[in-house]
């Protein structure tokens, strides 16, 4: 088993529970060398004056090619299985097959903020790099999930500085998981959802490569919920049963496998069969939007490159163990949000109070199920 490198939260493998496949050595998307992930978190319990509700929000970002000195055009492709959301810049990954700059994940009401924070944010840290005052053109990728049942999103509390926060504080390393960032408010199968991630190692000939997930888990409800396997939600009590589904759930895959975008495309498409496994059927209500990219053939900036671009790709008759590692790490990343994640609300300002789940209880009802056949 894979140590927990990040001990002070357990994590799904930590109670028992069975996964397929090999993780890399933090389980994590950050396994994907040069990407980086950072969070800003707020949670206020008490309402801010003129408010009614606490505030459970943040920012997560996710930075390729972390270490840069300037912009790297990232290859990339992404998937709408429900459209009840926003990812912005996916039109033009879809035609232009990449991206420039950090993805961001945050709360419904706050896209536009972060949107324009990571511009800021993208124009103070490439100025030295670009002579005679060049403007740039950028797009940053912003997602988001609705929070509203257990956040005060109509306040539209994320500032310019959570979105630095999250993106100068973008490290290597373990990855905190459950109520940070974007996730902090998030509910996912009437359990209290939030941020996951897991990663795998897959071969491909003579070299190793990593496939990394990061989620924002905000979707399903308890009847669906599936653990390896088992339909372990409808086995699980709910103080509010008829909590059905109203969110929605963003997957960001990394890897450094060289895909080009038409294969990255149909890997980001892989993502509703991660997150079916765990019971989801994509419901209404919910936004299902998967971005897939890879750090492999780094090239600069578009209008600084030459009229002929070289790569490399992987041959697609290679593609199933890439495909699988993709789905195993999603699988294993919206559980790890949920099993990380703590119970939140309850108090006097609440609607809602969404218990976390209880991994343990999960694990002895697997093992009991194994142990009868």
């Amino acid at each position: 088993m894979t140590p927990n490198p990040h001990p002070a939260i357990r994590r799904a493998r930590d109670f028992g529970i069975p996964f397929d496949g090999v993780p890399g050595p933090l389980n994590a998307l950050t396994d994907v060398p040069g990407v980086h992930v950072g969070f800003s978190t707020l949670v206020e319990e008490t309402p801010r004056l003129g408010r009614r509700l606490p505030v459970r929000t943040g920012v997560t970002a996710i930075v390729p090619h972390a270490g840069s000195a300037e912009p790297v055009p990232v290859f990339a492709g992404v998937h709408r299985f429900n459209g009840n959301g926003e990812m912005t810049g996916a039109h033009w990954i879809e035609d232009g097959g990449y991206f420039v700059g950090p993805v961001l994940i945050t709360n419904t009401h706050s896209v536009g903020m972060v949107h324009h924070g990571a511009v800021r944010w993208m124009l103070d840290r490439y100025r030295d790099t670009f002579d005679g005052g060049e403007p740039l053109w950028l797009l940053p990728v912003v997602a988001e999930t609705y929070d509203g049942l257990l956040n005060d999103i109509n306040g539209q509390h994320v500032t310019l500085e959570h979105v630095f926060e999250a993106l100068d504080g973008a490290a290597s390393g373990p990855v905190a998981e459950g109520n940070v960032g974007g996730g902090t408010g998030m509910i996912a199968y009437g359990f209290k959802g939030g941020t996951g991630t897991a990663s795998r190692r897959v071969d491909v000939g003579a070299s190793s490569f990593t496939v990394g997930a990061l989620v924002q888990a905000n979707h399903g409800q308890r009847d669906w919920l599936t653990i390896a396997g088992r339909p372990v939600g409808r086995l699980l009590s709910q103080s509010d049963p008829v909590l059905a589904e109203r969110g929605s759930i963003i997957v960001v895959l990394a890897t450094d496998l060289p895909l080009a975008p038409h294969q990255l495309q149909k890997l980001a498409r892989r993502g509703a069969i991660g997150i079916g496994r765990n019971g989801t059927v994509g419901g209404n209500s919910s936004g299902d939007i998967f971005l897939a990219f890879s750090t492999a053939n780094p090239h600069p900036l578009r209008h600084r490159a030459g009229p002929v671009l070289s790569l490399e790709m992987i041959n697609d008759e290679f593609l199933d163990p890439i495909y699988q590692a993709a789905v195993q790490s999603i699988e294993e990343a919206v559980v790890n949000a949920m099993v990380a994640a703590r119970t939140t609300g309850g108090t006097p300002h609440d609607r809602y109070r969404i218990e976390a789940i209880d991994a343990a209880a999960v694990a002895r009802l697997l093992a009991r199920d194994l142990a009868s056949g």
